[in-house]
């Protein structure tokens, strides 16, 4: 029961002070959990602190590999719409 960081992450900042357990830390080229010390917030917070302060979507991911915060899930736009409208801008 770990969450893990991927190179979509930007090294913000935002998640590494939430953490209660200290598992996230900086590396390079992005942030890393270290999934001996993450419990997913458990016991602490209702909501694991790094998924909810998280800006970038897809960054973070669960132990089966899938985004917490999927595309589309903080800007409201669905990837499938997304790509419509930037085809759309590209054909203009």
């Amino acid at each position: 029961m770990a969450f893990e960081i991927i190179e979509s992450c930007v090294n913000c900042w935002a998640c590494e002070p939430l953490c209660p357990n200290k598992a996230i830390y900086e590396a390079r080229p992005h942030f890393m959990i270290d999934p001996d010390k993450c419990n997913e917030c458990a016991g602490d917070f209702e909501e694991s602190q790094c998924v909810s302060i998280c800006p970038i979507e897809g960054a973070i991911l669960n132990e089966l590999g899938e985004a917490l915060n999927p595309p589309g899930s903080l800007t409201g736009i669905l990837p499938a719409k997304f790509a419509e409208l930037v085809a759309r801008q590209q054909a203009a």
